[in-house]
């Protein structure tokens, strides 16, 4: 494991706030406004980075008449089409600037003003994740509150990992940690859990933030959600076990079909050389194809093997495509403290 570096203890720390929105035109002047307010006088450099999913509602216009307005700091990002939640999270990630990114949702649910709290958690205790906990979450038990618990503890027993919030989007980040992961699917709730493999769970904390319920717009979530989640949670399970090694996976699951196919084929064998037929069984089918997949599963596990290898030394592709202005030079466009 890689120790992470050690966060800089100084008043001129940048804090990137990341923000996705698909058609919430009702909220980005009202969010924006909040952000100014509750961070008005914060002692910390700070910059806006909103990025806009795809939006047919006029968010985008929107964006851009508040980054007018605000100044430099407030820095649009506009997705070619809607890549969904966690791609967007991903392309605000990859514009930020600052040595701590704080993610939150644009709907006004989670409340601006927490934003300090973490960020100076994160770096009073030298963390690498502060995460937001919704002690008292104001939305719909059937929709919202039930299909979260039954996620959030799916999670906690797939990974490990004791955080009671893992659906909150307001979290406070080391950039250079949660740099060295990348987000796909819905992989967004389970950022902590892609930290885990880069460092430990001991520099991770929850503290209790405020929740409001939704005053404008409509929720982008429902029941479906949850499916999606029990999905993703089986490839973070896989990758969080298997991501460097996936052939010890592969060739696992071969040794032991294949294994049970000669178990099989060894059985008729032995009823053959006693003068039994077993052309017609169906168990002969049955312990042929073990063998055969227990074959082709390693097999697999050794490309899978050599795919990794490429995969570490060349990189990856983005998940998403955008068009992003180029950031102001020699330290502007960022909100300065007062």
């Amino acid at each position: 494991m890689v120790a992470p570096d050690s966060l800089p203890r100084t008043d001129a720390f940048r804090v990137s706030i990341v923000v996705p929105m698909y058609n919430e035109i009702d909220n980005v002047e009202p969010f924006v406004t909040a952000v100014h307010e509750a961070l008005k006088g914060y002692a910390r450099p700070w910059e806006l980075i909103i990025v806009n999913d795809g939006s047919r509602d006029g968010t985008q216009q929107a964006l851009d008449e508040q980054a007018r307005l605000r100044g430099p700091h407030v820095r649009p990002v506009h997705l070619w089409r809607n890549f969904r939640q966690t791609a967007a999270m991903q392309a605000g990630i990859d514009a930020a600037r600052g040595e701590v990114i704080v993610t939150l949702d644009g709907d006004l649910q989670n409340d601006p003003k927490d934003i300090p709290a973490l960020v100076e958690k994160l770096i009073a205790d030298d963390l690498d994740l502060v995460a937001g906990w919704r002690q008292n979450r104001q939305d719909g038990m059937l929709l919202r509150k039930v299909p979260s618990r039954i996620a959030n503890r799916l999670i906690r027993r797939i990974t490990g990992l004791e955080f009671q919030d893992l659906g909150c989007s307001l979290k406070a980040y080391r950039t250079s940690v949660l740099r060295r992961v990348r987000l796909y699917g819905e992989m967004h709730r389970f950022i902590p859990a892609w930290m885990a493999t880069v460092t430990s769970p001991a520099r991770m904390s929850e503290v209790a933030v405020s929740h409001h319920a939704r005053t404008r717009g409509e929720s982008k979530y429902g029941l479906s959600r949850t499916l999606r989640v029990v999905l993703d949670l089986l490839a973070v399970n896989f990758f969080l076990k298997f991501a460097g090694r996936p052939g010890h996976f592969f060739g696992g699951v071969g040794l032991g079909v294949g294994l049970l196919g000669m178990m099989i084929l060894s059985y008729l064998a032995v009823l053959k050389m006693l003068g039994e037929s077993i052309g017609g069984r169906p168990l002969l089918w049955l312990g042929f194809f073990c063998v055969l997949g227990g074959l082709q599963f390693l097999t697999t596990g050794v490309l899978a093997e050599l795919l990794i290898r490429i995969y570490y030394e060349r990189g990856e592709a983005a998940p998403y495509h955008t068009t992003l202005t180029t950031p102001p030079e020699n330290g502007a466009g960022w909100h300065q403290p007062v």
